[in-house]
């Protein structure tokens, strides 16, 4: 059932940050409520569909999960909630606190209600600076944390973004390790607390941690940069008939590609012999690799390196990584069954536990699939159901065999 089987997390996020992090601690064994609009979380509608509502990277953040909508900006809708909070263990957000305030659902709100709750946010900014309020998207993020400025300074000069939603993954994996330290801390001292996870001071850390360089130290010692993730020529290298992805990284890797390879020139030459000669001289080191892997096709190269115990790797795209050999024999990407939409590709849980393993058995739910057995679980009658959905507070429940 998974290492986090009861624990209750009410998820009022949308999109991919917030929903992929609760995706995770659900895919865990968590009981992940999800609490959509009327409207229904946006990524329901990006991408091909075979039915309204069930796009596919909706369909691939929101598995293990149950769907319930409420209108939180009328009175009754914004109680139902409450009531789903009050025994709730964890409660994510991810929209600016001031908005969480104005619904009357902060921190201050919601722990008396129930003091042992884990408050989680993820949002864009820490709220003691000057950005406190300001919206934050992907794209922004990765702008404000050099990363665009670095794809310019190892390609063409031409700032790009990363081709994927790189910053709401990396700061969603971060909310999933907090939430998980909160519950501990809870569970030694009886008390919920809030935590906050922004996503532009994750980023920094993040980029940073890599490209402090002289930076670190006061004064500098360089404008920072990791030089060797900052060469033009660290890609994957062209061969004769495609692309590979190889890197020589320590010395006995060194010493085994100028075995397989011939090349005795390089290991006497003081720029390759050493990991010190090749940090220096590290764009004419891949320049140098650059050359010597035109010369075979990627597959004699694969045999080749792969007996050197050299790392290698194929360059796939987004079509050949579904039929990698490690992916098609782990059964990473397996063909599943939804209740609505027929056969779907879903992709394993990565992490495998000895004692408490998980598989993920919920997958993407239609808007409200499961709203009346929430709230009856909550401690609403039949009638008080019927009523918010006469209200307009809710919906009536899908009826997924001809919706």
């Amino acid at each position: 059932m998974g290492p986090l089987e009861g624990i209750k997390v009410v998820d009022m996020t949308t999109v991919l940050m917030g929903p992929y992090a609760t995706q995770m601690l659900g895919d865990y064994g968590a009981d992940v409520i999800k609490v959509e609009t009327p409207d229904g979380d946006v990524t329901r509608l990006i991408g091909p569909t075979r039915h309204p509502g069930m796009g596919p990277v909706f369909l691939n953040t929101n598995r293990s999960k149950r769907s319930i909508c409420l209108d939180l900006k009328k009175p009754a809708g914004r109680d139902a909630v409450l009531r789903l909070i009050a025994s709730a263990d964890v409660l994510v957000y991810n929209v600016r606190p001031q908005a969480m305030a104005r619904l009357q659902l902060g921190y201050d709100v919601v722990s008396k209600i129930n003091p042992r709750l884990v408050y989680a946010g993820v949002f864009g900014f820490g709220q003691d600076g000057p950005y406190a309020a300001k919206p934050a998207y992907d794209d922004l993020i990765q702008g404000a944390t050099a990363l665009p400025a670095l794809m310019a300074q190892t390609s063409d000069g031409v700032p790009r973004y990363v081709p994927n939603a790189l910053v709401d993954r990396i700061v969603g994996l971060t909310a999933v390790g907090a939430i998980c330290a909160s519950l501990v801390h809870r569970d030694r001292t009886g008390r919920g607390q809030r935590v906050d996870i922004p996503m532009f001071e994750t980023m920094a850390g993040f980029v940073m941690g890599d490209h402090m360089g002289g930076l670190t130290y006061e004064p500098p010692l360089d404008k920072g940069g990791y030089a060797r993730h900052l060469s033009r020529d660290r890609r994957p290298y062209k061969t004769s008939d495609g692309y590979i992805c190889v890197i020589v990284y320590n010395d006995k890797q060194w010493e085994n590609f100028f075995k397989a390879t011939g090349r005795d020139d390089l290991r006497s030459d003081p720029r390759f012999a050493t990991f010190a000669g090749r940090a220096v001289n590290i764009d004419m080191v891949y320049a140098e690799l650059a050359r010597i892997f035109e010369t075979r096709t990627t597959a004699q190269w694969t045999e080749l390196l792969t007996t050197a115990d050299v790392p290698v790797m194929p360059m796939h795209d987004l079509e050949s990584i579904l039929r990698d050999p490690h992916l098609v024999a782990t059964e990473f990407f397996p063909v599943v069954e939804h209740p609505s939409e027929g056969p779907i590709r879903s992709m394993k849980v990565s992490a495998t536990w000895s004692d408490t393993p998980v598989e993920a058995a919920r997958l993407a739910p239609r808007l409200n699939e499961h709203g009346a057995e929430i709230l009856h679980e909550a401690g609403f009658s039949a009638d008080e159901i019927a009523a918010l959905v006469r209200d307009g507070v809710t919906i009536a429940a899908p009826n997924i065999a001809t919706d």
